[in-house]
């Protein structure tokens, strides 16, 4: 199996500029897998679309992800013609993950879609772009958009969308929808639950999602985790005892929760520290340290 290990960079990250490009050269200097880039209008993080395109250029082999990108509320002919454009600038270095939005008044306002419409119109978008990256020309007519012979270039030589969540919904979503799962504030037994209904729909709709394309995104607080954090766990998983226990405090734990993902059979990793690093220098001394007790778990 192959194990992969990315970073994250969260909602409320304010690496800009210089600071960024740091860390994007740091990660690639040190063989981390991916760099993934969340996204929140109201939020200080960059464009995720922005910052992916910014950091393709100034590497090789570092992918990027998103996690997540909202579609409802964008154009899903444009937004498959940039994604297109940037997998193909960047020699298929795109790792897009897609979600239907913060539930959240300022978020929602920004995207201008209703959240009873998001589900339905989601679906509806991802079938659209998957339409255009063919290459070819097609005809889409459905509830919300009506195109005929539309052909969107670059086609890229291959699109992995993948989906997060764990609520019953999104498992199935996923099992239809997804070439990849990327939960976020899961145990290894959330993982495992999960993977087998994601399975049991994908072979309803005759279909599957290859063994390294189930993943996790696992946030990280070394030391206390501050108490607005815990308030959002507790909120996000009341039906855990203790929360806390999604959020490694140390590297040893990190290290052991990944083994324990690994053995439920998830592959694709995201860590997120959910108190960055201070600054450039900060993070550069963060990640080397981060790279001597992560990466020795990759395989191929």
């Amino acid at each position: 199996m192959k194990v992969r290990i990315g970073y994250g960079l969260g909602t409320s990250t304010d690496l800009h500029g210089p600071s960024y490009a740091v860390v994007v050269d740091t990660l690639e200097a040190l063989g981390f897998d991916s760099l993934w880039l969340s996204e929140r209008i109201s939020g200080p993080a960059p464009d995720p679309l922005v910052a992916m395109a910014f950091g393709a250029g100034r590497t090789t082999n570092l992918k990027f992800g998103t996690s997540v990108m909202v579609l409802p509320g964008r154009n899903p002919v444009v937004l498959a013609k940039e994604l297109a454009t940037l997998a193909t600038m960047s020699g298929g270095r795109l790792l897009p993950a897609f979600g239907l939005g913060a539930v959240d008044p300022v978020e929602q306002q920004a995207f201008g879609v209703e959240r009873s419409e998001r589900a339905k119109l989601f679906d509806e978008m991802l079938d659209v772009m998957r339409h255009c990256w063919t290459g070819q020309p097609f005809t889409h007519h459905g509830e919300r958009y009506d195109y005929d012979d539309v052909t969107v270039l670059p086609a890229p030589k291959r699109m992995d969308v993948w989906l997060g969540g764990i609520a019953p919904s999104e498992l199935r979503r996923i099992g239809r929808l997804a070439d990849g799962w990327l939960p976020s504030f899961v145990t290894a037994a959330d993982a495992e639950a999960g993977r087998t209904v994601i399975e049991a729909v994908c072979a309803e709709h005759d279909r599957e999602i290859e063994d390294d394309h189930f993943g996790a995104l696992i946030p990280y607080s070394f030391g206390p985790i501050p108490e607005r954090l815990q308030r959002l766990l507790a909120k996000r998983r009341p039906d855990l005892d203790d929360p806390g226990e999604l959020v490694p405090t140390s590297w040893d734990g990190l290290t052991a929760l990944v083994k324990r993902f690994v053995d439920v059979g998830t592959s694709k990793f995201v860590v997120l520290p959910l108190v960055e690093p201070g600054g450039a220098d900060g993070w550069v001394e963060h990640l080397t340290e981060a790279a001597e007790v992560l990466l020795p778990l990759e395989s191929n």
